[in-house]
């Protein structure tokens, strides 16, 4: 029988704005976390299922998924699935998702933002020291459900214009759910995403990111390095891929920033 996990952080990978790294960094940082020896389960939020088949699941052929966990049509523990990846494990998600919203407003009249939380308290998700949720890009049903549901959130900030208008909305949002629903969500972090350092642009995006958030912003940079995108492209972690690749150096330094802060929120 498995014993409870040391720790149980849940966290929310997110920012409205699309091709950031969101699916990329839950993906990564799940098996970096891994290596660890931390049991981890990801969540994928996204009716695009891109997490899914990065773990080599093919979402269009799941019955047990995050939309029908949401509907209440399995519980958790049967909506768990293993992947390829020691510790990691996995709720896939399909185009399905994207009309749950729509579904529960027809069929009960509302579509509750807490639905996600309310199955994240069965005593399964006590197993996991870990939950990453990989949420979808934009702010509506899912992502709130996924905000409501963590305790904290990780936003990658890809370096390039516009970065901190996509923030801004996207903090405003955090706001309002720690105001109405989940006064304890936290900020763990901005991990910025793509950095290239021999472009001007990413230097000084990086710097004002850092000079308007300051210790909201992990010290790991991940960079722009072609070890990420060939990893997914073969079906595996860049750890895995490529290990002394200096995205999969980042990814493995990401992952201890997250353990610590997990750890002192342990002790706290």
């Amino acid at each position: 029988m498995l014993e409870c996990a040391d720790m149980n952080e849940i966290i929310a990978i997110t920012n409205q704005k699309g091709g950031v790294g969101k699916t990329t960094t839950a993906y990564n940082l799940a098996a970096a976390l891994s290596r660890y020896n931390r049991r981890i389960l990801l969540i994928d939020m996204d009716p695009q299922g891109n997490c899914s088949q990065a773990l080599g699941i093919d979402p269009s052929i799941c019955k047990k998924t995050t939309s029908e966990l949401l509907k209440g049509n399995c519980d958790l523990k049967h909506a768990i699935r293993k992947t390829s990846l020691e510790n990691v494990f996995l709720i896939p998600s399909n185009l399905t998702l994207a009309m749950v919203e729509s579904t529960l407003l027809a069929s009960q009249g509302q579509a509750p933002l807490t639905l996600l939380k309310t199955c994240l308290e069965q005593k399964e998700a006590l197993l996991y020291d870990f939950i990453i949720i990989d949420c979808p890009p934009s702010l509506g049903f899912l992502s709130l459900n996924a905000l409501n549901a963590a305790k904290s959130i990780i936003v990658p900030v890809q370096c390039e214009y516009f970065a901190l208008d996509a923030l801004a909305q996207l903090l405003s949002s955090v706001a309002s759910v720690q105001r109405s629903s989940n006064p304890n969500l936290s900020i763990m972090g901005l991990v910025m995403t793509m950095f290239d350092p021999r472009t001007k642009l990413s230097t000084e995006i990086a710097q004002e990111v850092r000079s308007n958030f300051k210790d909201r912003v992990f010290t790991t940079v991940i960079p722009r390095n072609i070890s990420i995108p060939e990893a997914i492209a073969n079906g595996l972690p860049v750890n895995q891929y490529k290990p002394n690749s200096a995205g999969s150096l980042s990814y493995a330094a990401l992952a201890r920033e997250v353990l610590e802060y997990a750890e002192k929120n342990e002790k706290n």
